[in-house]
């Protein structure tokens, strides 16, 4: 009987782990809707908003310190990946591509972790210059361009010369792509199906001044971009994982009850070989 017992005691203890992954699940999926809506709506303005800084910077002879590519000697990576687990591969792809990026490089790489579980794997072996993990508790795109005003002062002031984001990429609720993107210096890609001076532009006012305005919201609308993206691919990726989970839990549970149902039978079986036999032993 101590066997059913504890058969019972697991079978308690799966169905309220099942329970809390069900929960989970039902949680992230609600939080998945809004964070893809949001990323979704954002992405054409994004890519538009980075389409003009090209085309208008490689039309004209324009000199501008975030455009201009310079020696590079220390490195900052930009990790984003989340508070919490219990998201499957979600955090640990993103650290492993920073890793791999900081071991390729020939200069001093530092990390600048937003989200938890980034920082407290990178800070073990690794230098990391600051953290934040309280910009999930108010996403927008004020709070996020401070962490992109003090990036860009970093690069200024040339305490890094060159600066990465590594994120998840969203793609839908099941995948999630690892995404290096160079933050600073921006790169001139005129080869993105732009051609030098392709548009047709009225200026107004100079040229220069509408690039000199444009670059800081580009980059802080990158950035914005970026987190959000990794927002929307953490929940899509718990919302993947719990679902796994709650299904493996259902199947343990519906096994754990086979198993107790068959040493039930048997223990009642013993009993009555046993009492058939005492009746045998007396008769005799």
């Amino acid at each position: 009987m101590a066997n059913l017992k504890e058969i019972r005691n697991r079978i308690s203890s799966v169905s309220s782990t099942m329970q809390i992954t069900s929960a989970m699940k039902m949680v992230s999926a609600a939080k998945l809707k809004k964070a893809q809506d949001a990323i979704t709506a954002m992405r054409p303005y994004s890519d538009k908003l980075t389409q003009m800084l090209v085309d208008l910077s490689s039309s004209v002879d324009f000199e501008n310190e975030f455009l201009q590519a310079r020696k590079v000697e220390n490195v900052l990576v930009v990790c984003i990946t989340s508070n919490r687990g219990l998201c499957g591969a979600f955090n640990s792809n993103v650290i492993k591509e920073c890793i791999e990026l900081a071991n390729s490089s020939s200069d001093p790489v530092s990390f600048f972790c937003i989200g938890k579980k980034g920082n407290d794997i990178l800070s073990k072996k690794h230098n990391v210059i600051e953290s934040n993990n309280e910009i999930f508790d108010d996403l927008t795109f004020e709070n996020i361009s401070i962490i992109a005003d003090l990036l860009m002062k970093k690069y200024l002031d040339k305490e890094f010369d060159k600066i990465h984001v590594v994120y998840n990429k969203f793609k839908n609720a099941a995948t999630q792509i690892i995404t290096k993107e160079q933050f600073l210096p921006i790169e001139n890609n005129t080869s993105n199906d732009l051609e030098k001076g392709s548009s047709d532009y009225i200026f107004e006012p100079s040229q220069t001044e509408i690039i000199s305005e444009l670059i800081p919201k580009s980059l802080k609308t990158q950035l914005y971009k970026s987190i959000r993206d990794s927002y929307a691919s953490e929940h899509g990726a718990r919302m993947t994982a719990m679902h796994k989970a709650t299904d493996n839990a259902t199947e343990l549970r519906d096994q754990l009850k086979l198993t107790y149902n068959k040493a039930r039978q048997a223990a009642i079986t013993n009993e009555i070989l046993e009492i058939v036999g005492g009746a045998e032993a007396l008769n005799g």
